[in-house]
């Protein structure tokens, strides 16, 4: 080979922040790629610093950054990683965020609130970031806040294939938590062969997050095993308020199946005092041994983002590879 065609010759490489490297290994041993070598550590007054320690010059570069508490530190480590290659000379830059910060805030409610899903999009588009790959984002709009790329994945499918296999011999009832989410439901239903689907009409005070005030269950839902679907378990009320309602109208089992494990306190106190019988959740965000219960089933969302990632690099089609959805 010349030394021509060896410069032009695609490399891909992937790098790990220090929020969940253990998940960006895995990812790497789906596409047989380790992540580079790279230092990077917390000055005494809490600035970061980065350095690869191998040349990024004209690489496919897939930055990994899973945004667990603390979000900001995670946040602002990925931007400077995403800096680093820029000036390295990376030849395109992908920020994989399996769980996407600040996704919540997606919209304006009052006057003088900031739309921080749209302040994140720009912050990694002045970093140097080309594309975004992430999984299941709060709302689908946040696609449209980054100048560039968005491949939104889906765990749907990894989640219901669980939950067939496990509760599949009984009859299921798909329920939304709220009338939000419905739609994320009825194509559970869709999945799960047609299965019936309820949902939970609820109110929220918009003066106090994360505090519900759940109503009532819309649907039939007696006598059924049912899949509470949602993107993301936080504080855990939404959801163990919901399934003391489904238990109320007769439900004879009741399964949660989630994105993303952010699990903030007391959320892990709440699901092991609940009725729910099982909790599965994908590896999006790590999850803490003093967080791990009996009840939560951890599936690993590795073998999706790294085939997302070799479509990526192939100049592929991920919304072929993923049924149209993404």
């Amino acid at each position: 080979m010349s030394s021509i065609q060896a410069e032009n010759r695609k490399s891909l490489m992937l790098f790990s922040g220090r929020a969940f490297p253990e998940l960006a290994e895995e990812i790497g041993g789906v596409l047989g790629v380790r992540p580079t070598p790279m230092d990077a550590y917390d000055f005494a007054n809490g600035e970061i610093f980065v350095r690869y320690r191998e040349s990024v010059r004209g690489c496919d570069a897939f930055v990994v950054e899973s945004m667990s508490s603390p979000v900001n530190k995670w946040m602002m480590e990925s931007l400077i990683m995403v800096d680093a290659l820029k000036r390295g000379s990376a030849k395109r830059i992908t920020v994989v965020l399996p769980f996407y910060p600040y996704a919540r805030q997606d919209k304006k409610h009052k006057g003088r609130e900031p739309i921080s899903a749209r302040l994140m999009a720009d912050l990694y588009k002045t970093a140097g970031a080309d594309r975004i790959l992430t999984v299941d984002l709060h709302t689908a709009q946040v696609q449209g806040f980054f100048d560039g790329p968005v491949d939104h994945l889906f765990a749907m499918n990894l989640l219901a294939e669980y939950v067939e296999e496990k509760w599949g011999d009984r009859p299921i009832t798909v329920v939304a938590p709220d009338s939000g989410r419905v739609r994320v439901a009825e194509r559970w239903t869709d999945r799960l062969g047609g299965c019936p689907l309820a949902f939970i009409h609820k109110t929220r005070d918009p003066m106090k997050p994360n505090q519900i005030v759940a109503n009532r269950v819309v649907g039939d839902v007696e006598g059924r095993v049912c899949i509470i679907v949602d993107d993301m378990i936080d504080t855990g009320g939404t959801i163990v308020r919901a399934a003391e309602i489904l238990f109320d109208e007769g439900a004879a089992d009741v399964v949660v199946a989630a994105t993303h494990a952010i699990l903030s306190d007391p959320a892990t106190e709440r699901l092991h005092n609940s009725k729910i019988s099982e909790v599965v959740v994908t590896n999006t965000l790590p999850l803490p041994a003093q967080k791990v219960l009996d009840k939560i089933t951890v599936l690993s969302i590795a073998p999706l983002i790294a085939r997302a990632i070799r479509e990526v690099f192939d100049d592929g089609s991920v919304t072929t590879l993923f049924g149209g959805l993404s």
